[in-house]
Formats: structure tokens, C-alpha cells, sequence
């Protein structure tokens, strides 16, 4: 690459390495790119290619000091320089380091004297900055005070072992057996709406009253399938280990004879019950395993509980426990005919490592009080 001049601005002329040209060619030739770019690309190209600034002008409908603006940037900084925009310096003045630092400790290191938790205008009265001041020093720290996330660390003294074997049973099942992650949401209600809400409409989000009327519960029991996706599910008017039994022989009427079935459930009572003991020793293809105590998301039919309960339970109007059944009972029926199972990407021992880190995270917390 290299420049020549004459007597007159107008008379600058570029001379293209045959890697740069291919590459503003390329530029100008995809779809994809930004047209500032494609419009900077041109102007070079042009002027490589010995027009004047004049005709150059026409072309890209600009002005001459556009035109010199990127002949010089490509002089100076090649194609990359085409790429970005200069930044214009702030009109506001940046705020001394001390300042920065002062606001960052106070976030992490204490709390407002009448909240739990600073905003934008506290910090800004107590450091003496302005509230947009604040937001940007929070913003550039990675610092989002109003929120928290909750966590639940167990306390299961079987919690590794009990992580490396379900976890096992999702990354590799054992051969000729199913594997189903079984659970009940209970105490579905089948609420009614006292007025009927507007429908979506371009502009305005659809409309549900707060208002409702309770015709009852339902139960939802439920075994997901982790190889097919396919749910086994039945809607019972409670979750004693009485119907908990019901189901169980559901499931064994549903899952062929000739297969082994491993059963992922939490530590709810009913499922420990002396009955249902006794029928578990009857049956001695059906093995259990329990997820550890504080530890239901370890449960893949929750992912399930939440699909229906986001897509078909939440925003419904149901005149009764019939119409509810009904609706639940409509959405397994459509879930099964396509089926997609919920992949598990975590290996036990990721787990196991960030339950340490917590662990030792809470140590630290409790030794520094």
C-alpha cells in the first residue's frame, strides 16, 4: 500500500495490495455487511481504481471531506481502520479514581442506614456524584445491588453419592431398563376468572382479572420418561401414599414386563411409606433412587411441571376440577404425540465442585462475622 500526491488534494491515489483488495471486494460483495462499511470500502476502491475525488463524490453522495476522511484513515490504519468509528471525546469530565473506588467499597462493603440495599439516588446523596454517575461506575463494576439470588446448599449426608448415581442414570442408563423421574404437583387449583380479559391485539398485551373463584385441587402425578420424553401422567384427588400406590401401578401396567424400571423421586413421606415398601418388594424389577434432601432440581420431571404449568395451567379459566383435569389430560395427550426429552449436561463431578465451592464459600462468610 502506498500513497502518491500531486499539487492538489484531489490528485491522491492508493495502490492496493492484492490481499486488501480482495477483502474491501469482499466486503462490498456481502450481504451481511454493515453499509457504512460497504460505503467506506467503495471509496477506497474507487480511488484505487484512479477515479477523482469529484466522480468519487457522486458515487458515494458525499462530501470532499468525507472522501479525504477515509483516503486517510486507509493510509493510515489499512482496512481495519475502516472497520470502526472514531470515539468523540465525552463532554463530561471523568470522575477521579478515588471517587470510583469510594462508591464500589460502600456497595459491596455496607448498606444504607434506612434499607438493605443501596439505590442509584442513596449512593449518589451519600458520595455526592449524580445518580447517572453512580449507574455507570455500577455498570462498568459488574454491580446490580437490587438483585439477589437465591441458593439452597444440602445438607444430605449422602449428597455424593446420591448426586453420581442419578446423575449416572441421565449421562448413561442401564441397558433393556426405563428410567423415569416421577413426582406429584399437588394442590393444582382450578381457578375461574370473574370477568373475561381481552384478547392480544397488536400494541396491547392480552388481559386477565386478578379476581377469581376456587372450584377445588387436583394432583398432578407424573413420570417422565428420560430416554423418549414420553410422560405417564394422572390427575388424583390428593397425594397420600394411598394414591402414590395407585400410580406406582400405573406404571407398572404402562412400562412393558420385560424391562427393569429405575425411578427418580424425592424424599416426599408418602414415598417411604410401610405400603409402599411392602409393594416395591413385591415387584422386584421397580428400583428407587432418591434424590438428595434439598435437591429437587435434580428431579428432570420438574423441568416437565414447569412447561405445563407456564404453557397450559397458569393463564387458564377453569369452571371446575373436571375442566382442569380436562385441560391437563388434553396438553399429556399433545406433549406425547412429540415427545422431546430434557437433555442432562452436567457431569456429577461439576456438581459435586460447585457444591464445594459454596460449601467453603459459607465457611468463609460464617468465619468472618
Amino acid at each position: 500500500m502506498c500513497q502518491c500526491r500531486g499539487m492538489r488534494r484531489d490528485d491522491i491515489c492508493l495502490y492496493l495490495s492484492p490481499d486488501d483488495r480482495a477483502e474491501l471486494q469482499s466486503l462490498v460483495a456481502d450481504r451481511n455487511t454493515p453499509r457504512k462499511l460497504v460505503w467506506r470500502a467503495g471509496i477506497v476502491l474507487a480511488t484505487a481504481d484512479g477515479h477523482g475525488t469529484v466522480e468519487i463524490m457522486r458515487r458515494a453522495d458525499t462530501s470532499k471531506p468525507t472522501v479525504w476522511r477515509w483516503q486517510e484513515r486507509y493510509l493510515d490504519e489499512g482496512v481495519e481502520g475502516l472497520k470502526r468509528d472514531k470515539t468523540r471525546p465525552s463532554r463530561i469530565p471523568p470522575l477521579p479514581r478515588e471517587t470510583r473506588l469510594k462508591v464500589i467499597a460502600k456497595t459491596v462493603q455496607e448498606s444504607p442506614p434506612n434499607a438493605t440495599h443501596w439505590s442509584r439516588s442513596a449512593m449518589a446523596e451519600a458520595v455526592g456524584i449524580s445518580p447517572s454517575s453512580v449507574g455507570r461506575i455500577w455498570a462498568e463494576a459488574g454491580l446490580k445491588p437490587h438483585l439477589t439470588k437465591s441458593f439452597k446448599v444440602s445438607n444430605d449426608p449422602m449428597f455424593e453419592e446420591k448426586i453420581t448415581d442419578i446423575v449416572g442414570l441421565y449421562l448413561d442408563p442401564p441397558e433393556r431398563a426405563v428410567v423415569l423421574c416421577v413426582d406429584e404437583k399437588s394442590q393444582i387449583q382450578a381457578l375461574d376468572r370473574t370477568q373475561p380479559g381481552l384478547p392480544l391485539k397488536t400494541g396491547r398485551a392480552a388481559t386477565m382479572t386478578h379476581d377469581y373463584k376456587r372450584h377445588g385441587t387436583t394432583t398432578l402425578f407424573a413420570a417422565l420418561d428420560v430416554k423418549s420424553g414420553v410422560v405417564i401422567g394422572e390427575c388424583l384427588p390428593r397425594h397420600r401414599a394411598k394414591e402414590f400406590l395407585k400410580f406406582l401401578r400405573r406404571i407398572d401396567r404402562v412400562v412393558p414386563k420385560s424391562r427393569e424400571v429405575h425411578l427418580v423421586l424425592d424424599n416426599y413421606a408418602t414415598h417411604k411409606t410401610p405400603e409402599v415398601t411392602a409393594w416395591l418388594e413385591k415387584h422386584s424389577r421397580f428400583t428407587l433412587h432418591f434424590t438428595p434432601t434439598s435437591a429437587s432440581w435434580l428431579n428432570l420431571v420438574e423441568r416437565f411441571f414447569a412447561e405445563i404449568t407456564s404453557k397450559r395451567i397458569r393463564r387458564g379459566s377453569y369452571s371446575g376440577v373436571d375442566d382442569l383435569e380436562a385441560a391437563i389430560y388434553d396438553y399429556l395427550v399433545q406433549h406425547n404425540e412429540k415427545p422431546k426429552p430434557f437433555t442432562w449436561t452436567k457431569s456429577a463431578k461439576d456438581i459435586l465442585a460447585r457444591e464445594r465451592r459454596a460449601l467453603n464459600t459459607l465457611d468463609e462468610i460464617r468465619g468472618n462475622r
